[in-house]
């Protein structure tokens, strides 16, 4: 047996709690022996990375990792929220009982580190000193090194950030098991992802891959911290958070927001002023993934990143659509590349549409599942060389435009909140919402594009409230009722709005928008409404931009396509409204208020002319 109190002796670990924890599923999972980590452990956790070809090679200070193949994404079947009240089932949050989901998980978990080492990851989920640090405080045990040094990329880790918060502090287990013979996505399959949110406790088997195993970010970063803020008093969502900085006024605004999967979340967080404005505005990038908010003392509303790092999607990451991206992955900034395409001769990683065209020269090219691209017949010429789902993982202070704030515990004041689907037909450029019923109302009934008909009447979205459907911990009424609670409690309110950058012409499909930084043009039109130095023009679903008002400038749109993402098509938006109508009857007991803004919307519909 492992001497656990030596092991934390010597790793300085001295919280009680936290100690007893550990005893407590070193007996469970039998370890054969324990190594508790920090920041300061990265470079010599790479050198035996490297030393036993888990990582290999990808440049200089960059790494190149591959997880099992049938271990490449998130499986929201086998996601459960579970607690000791059966109230707090929701429609999506796959509620179960904590008294079953438990036992099955011990079970699964006993001795299942034989001959293993069990790393304990004590970590931080905010800036120290953080208003909501001991909601953000965990201790992941792990038994896969790679999760460690992913981990040091994405939260901050030591021991240092928990030894003071008491039992503060998220209960967090991770079992990779024995990949090949788990027998995923079949009727015996034997993983589960579990958070039980009532205690505070995360319980993952199954997986090395990303947030099923990446115990910080998203069990406990989005569904632990939901649930946490639904009891005491905050909101935790699936939002990007950036900072635009006016120089010639030296204002400063700060926008989150929601967006399905999709619909262009991170490359707008981490988007650049236009060429044309660069010489007046600034963007800061805070976030591209999850925001944390409250009400503070003097009652404005403020927001945080709980992350240290980006786990962003390689696929389609270049040049035009996120140069910033790039630039947090160069040579020397420790990136990890996991499920790229990959050179064993000259160590490059490649993903589809990282380039136009994948490298001629196939000589040394692997792709994800690690089979020589040479080698593929004739059928296998148009499958992808990297996984859709590859991803990056490197620390916020390699994003070159990182907002010099980003670990200020106060965090930063929200001005405004906007969501986005990606939709070719429904939604303007963007719609500023200036009641908070109605703000909420539209994030619950927030989507995008699943099906589309030819002519598109017919297309009906994936709704997805807020962007948390597949991060939900209680129950979607529950949900509204806390998002109107927390952002009534504000004395100085945030402007809602929705975007999209999708919109397209129904005869040839090209886009009306050209996206990427010029999406800044519609965040800077909605500062200057909620300043009231912009009027906007009302319509029945909130208020658009005039195209006097958009700042325009350097910018060759033809007039067609403007003048379409600047209105509404009354008759498509009177047959979005029975289709939302339909999905918000999902939610029983849903506020009142929502109901209202629902026949406030409806009505004024009905009464366009």
């Amino acid at each position: 047996m492992v001497d656990v109190d030596k092991v934390l002796d010597e790793a300085g670990l001295t919280n009680p709690h936290v100690r007893e924890y550990v005893k407590e599923w070193a007996a469970v999972t039998t370890p054969e022996r324990i190594e508790v980590v920090s920041a300061a452990d990265d470079a010599r956790l790479v050198a035996e990375a490297l030393e036993s070809g888990e990582f290999k090679p990808a440049g200089e200070g960059l790494y190149y990792s591959q997880s099992y193949y049938k271990d490449t994404a998130r499986s929201e079947e086998r996601t459960i929220v579970a607690t000791n009240d059966p109230a707090d089932k929701g429609i999506y949050n796959n509620w179960r009982p904590a008294s079953e989901m438990k036992p099955k998980l011990i079970e699964l978990m006993t001795g299942a580190s034989a001959g293993k080492t069990m790393y304990v990851i004590p970590y931080l989920m905010s800036p120290k000193g953080s208003p909501l640090a001991e909601f953000a405080a965990g201790v992941e045990i792990t038994d896969n090194r790679s999760v460690v040094m992913q981990m040091i990329r994405m939260a901050r880790v030591g021991a240092e950030y928990i030894n003071d918060l008491g039992d503060s502090f998220v209960r967090a287990v991770h079992v990779t098991g024995d990949l090949p013979n788990l027998g995923q996505g079949t009727p015996d399959d034997k993983r589960y992802f579990v958070t039980v949110a009532d205690e505070r406790t995360i319980l993952h088997f199954g997986s090395s891959y990303g947030g099923n195993a990446l115990l910080g970010k998203i069990a406990h970063g989005l569904r632990q911290g939901s649930y946490d803020g639904w009891k005491n008093g905050f909101l935790v969502e699936q939002f990007m958070l950036l900072g635009i900085t006016d120089k010639q006024t030296g204002e400063k605004y700060n926008i989150c927001g929601g967006f399905p999967s999709a619909s262009g979340k991170t490359n707008l967080a981490m988007t650049l002023a236009p060429d044309a404005l660069g010489d007046r505005y600034y963007v800061e990038f805070y976030g591209d993934d999850i925001a944390w908010l409250w009400v503070g003392e003097d009652g404005k509303l403020y927001g945080m990143n709980p992350e240290n790092g980006v786990f962003g999607v390689a696929k389609d990451t270049n040049e035009a659509t996120n140069p910033t991206a790039l630039d947090s992955i160069q040579p020397g900034s420790g990136a990890i590349f996991t499920n790229v395409a990959y050179n064993v001769r000259t160590q490059e990683v490649w993903w589809e549409g990282k380039t136009k065209n994948p490298p001629e020269d196939l000589d040394g090219w692997h792709d994800w599942k690690g089979e020589a691209i040479a080698d593929r017949t004739p059928e296998q010429a148009g499958e992808p060389w990297a996984h859709p789902n590859s991803r990056f993982t490197t620390t916020m202070g390699n994003v070159p435009n990182v907002a010099k704030d980003y670990e200020d515990p106060k965090g930063v004041e929200i001005h405004g909140i906007i969501f986005g689907g990606r939709t070719r037909d429904r939604e303007p450029l963007i719609r500023a919402i200036d009641d908070v019923a109605e703000g909420v109302y539209d994030g619950l009934t927030l989507g995008a594009e699943a099906t589309f008909a030819a002519d598109g009447l017919d297309g009906q979205l994936r709704y997805d409230p807020m962007s948390m459907r597949p991060f939900m911990s209680y129950p979607e009424a529950d949900y509204a009722a806390h998002w109107l609670e927390v952002i009534g409690r504000a004395s100085e309110k945030p402007v809602f709005a929705h975007v999209n950058w999708f919109q397209r012409d129904a005869e040839d499909g090209h886009f009306l928008w050209p996206g990427y930084r010029e999406n800044l043009r519609a965040l800077l039109w909605l500062m200057q409404y909620k300043n009231g130095q912009v009027e906007g023009r009302r319509t029945a679903v909130g208020v658009l931009p005039t195209e006097e008002e958009l700042n325009l400038e350097g910018l060759d749109l033809p007039r067609e396509d403007l003048d379409r993402i600047l209105t509404i098509d009354v008759d498509r938006w009177r047959q979005e409204m029975g289709f939302r109508e339909e999905h918000l009857n999902q939610f029983s007991g849903l506020p009142e208020e929502i109901w209202e803004a629902h026949r406030r919307v409806a009505k004024a519909l009905d009464d366009e002319s």
